[in-house]
């Protein structure tokens, strides 16, 4: 799936634009920064779509610096066993999830994965302090306190959990997001106007969400 050139192919490009939203544009964007974090001699389209790029690699991007959840969103998107690069495919997940159009239910979905710290499956105390933690900051005049933690988490569980196991699963997770929009305008990663990841050479034009994720088309 590839040449020995610097562009991807014509039928790679439809390959990619068919299993997408992305325009044959934006995929050819999206690979040149792609390729920008790999050494020069590692450009070409086959190399760059077997090699992986570190996870301090892609949140040197300027895009990523801003986010709090930065190293979170790109654990969730990396295929790697060790969750720590990123190969093309995730890379292009990653840039489709973070569109401005990607529906309510895909980031809803990801976000619930991002905000579980610790991979379990639901969102426990522990992961909703993480969270608090990302939105607030961990300086002094912004840090909340045990007590004002604890009474906030209480009041979250109150709100979301609906079985009352004490934890928020994804279906209680994207009920509260369809509930409260403002909540996800304004605290989501993947909501919100000042975290959506773009690419361009301007930094202003976004990417389209997949409409299934690229890496599992290509590799099921």
């Amino acid at each position: 799936m590839g040449s020995s050139g610097s562009r991807l192919s014509k039928e790679l490009l439809a390959e990619y634009q068919d299993l997408t939203f992305l325009t044959k544009q934006e995929i050819l964007l999206a690979h040149r920064r792609f390729c920008e974090l790999l050494p020069p001699e590692h450009r070409s389209v086959e190399e760059s779509l077997q090699i992986r790029v570190s996870l301090e690699q892609i949140l040197s991007l300027p895009e990523l610096k801003a986010n709090p959840f930065k190293e979170r969103i790109c654990r969730v998107f990396s295929t790697s066993p060790t969750r720590d690069s990123l190969s093309f495919e995730d890379f292009l997940d990653l840039l489709s999830v973070f569109s401005d159009t990607a529906t309510p239910d895909i980031k809803s979905h990801y976000a619930f994965r991002i905000f579980d710290f610790d991979d379990d499956g639901t969102l426990n105390r522990e992961d909703l302090s993480h969270l608090v933690n990302c939105l607030t900051g961990q300086g002094e005049d912004t840090r909340l306190s045990a007590s004002e933690m604890k009474q906030l988490i209480d009041n979250i569980l109150e709100e979301s959990d609906i079985d009352r196991d004490g934890t928020i699963n994804l279906s209680e997770f994207q009920h509260v997001i369809s509930r409260s929009p403002d909540f996800a305008r304004k605290h989501d990663p993947l909501f919100s106007c000042s975290a959506p990841l773009r690419l361009s050479c301007d930094r202003s034009h976004s990417v389209c969400p997949s409409k299934h994720p690229v890496r599992e088309a290509f590799h099921c």
